[in-house]
């Protein structure tokens, strides 16, 4: 009787063990993360601003991250917002300022609806850049932040990284450099409680008093903050449980080859969808093949 009943016993601990360890394996895969990623028009010549380039790049990558989905929609805005359905991270790669997508027609309104739901959103380079009254208070509530034009400087440097922060985003990132347009003094929400810098550098008095990109500068307050240090990439928990970030290079699409800024990114795309970073990571190697593929048709 003893016997049976230790036979019993043994039978359900495996039938209630197997039914665990498919119930998680379901949880895994019948409701993949879904990242959504918007690359921007063609702009700026070649080898710049390759939005869809960079964005298929990023999502050639995120392929091979188990419970992920990523779709890639070039030349701006979806056609239909009925590809939102079940998102959980957007991401726009694309020019900012008075063009930016997120500011045409009613794409605002879609973007807010999205965020008060908890969907994450990302916006990278030139995408960080929105009219301060037209968008930025939006930027200052779904990422924490934006670059101002005049306020906000984007000189072309080299900022060294050398620490990171104790946080997903930065898992597996080494320091690294790399010459780009990097951009700093962004415009923050006046309670930053939420925000994490991930990318911070100290630029040079030479870099501070420019040029800068455009307009030229000098800006006195940039110059009068000699020796602070810039944060160049954020993180940002909303108070609804929603997340963002904001990645200001990614104006040369050779720096995608990097693969500290490959990796702080991809960490950010998981990140902002809710979908665990792995401890070291996301792993992820290009070549100079993958890196040529998919540019825009420019004139040189």
């Amino acid at each position: 009787m003893k016997l049976i009943s230790s036979i019993a016993l043994v039978s359900l601990l495996v039938f209630f063990t197997g039914c665990q360890s498919a119930a998680e394996s379901a949880t895994q895969t019948a409701h993949p993360k879904k990242i959504i990623l918007i690359a921007g028009k063609p702009s700026h010549p070649p080898g710049m601003h390759e939005f869809r380039a960079g964005c298929l790049l990023l999502k050639s990558c995120l392929d091979a991250v188990p419970g992920v989905t990523t779709f890639v929609y070039s030349n701006g805005w979806p056609e239909s917002d009925s590809v939102f359905e079940g998102a959980d991270a957007v991401v726009i790669y694309a020019d900012g300022g008075a063009g930016h997508p997120a500011i045409k027609g009613n794409h605002r309104e879609v973007l807010g609806a999205l965020s008060k739901k908890g969907v994450g959103l990302g916006f990278m380079h030139f995408g960080v850049e929105i009219p301060s009254t037209n968008g930025g208070p939006e930027f200052l509530e779904w990422i924490g932040g934006y670059y101002e034009h005049q306020f906000s400087v984007n000189p072309m440097w080299s900022p060294q990284y050398e620490t990171f922060p104790n946080h997903p985003v930065a898992r597996g990132v080494k320091p690294f450099s790399n010459r780009d347009e990097w951009y700093f003094n962004m415009r923050w929400a006046e309670k930053t409680k939420g925000i994490t810098p991930i990318l911070t550098a100290t630029p040079s008095d030479e870099v501070r008093k420019g040029p800068y990109v455009y307009p030229k500068g000098p800006y006195p307050h940039i110059v009068a903050a000699s020796g602070r240090k810039e944060t160049l990439m954020w993180t940002c928990e909303r108070p609804d449980g929603g997340r963002g970030f904001g990645f200001t290079g990614g104006h040369t699409h050779a720096n995608w080859g990097n693969d500290s800024q490959r990796k702080v990114v991809l960490n950010s795309l998981l990140w902002i969808a809710k979908a665990g970073v792995p401890k070291t990571g996301v792993e992820s190697a290009v070549t100079a093949e993958q890196l040529a593929q998919n540019l825009d048709l420019k004139k040189k």
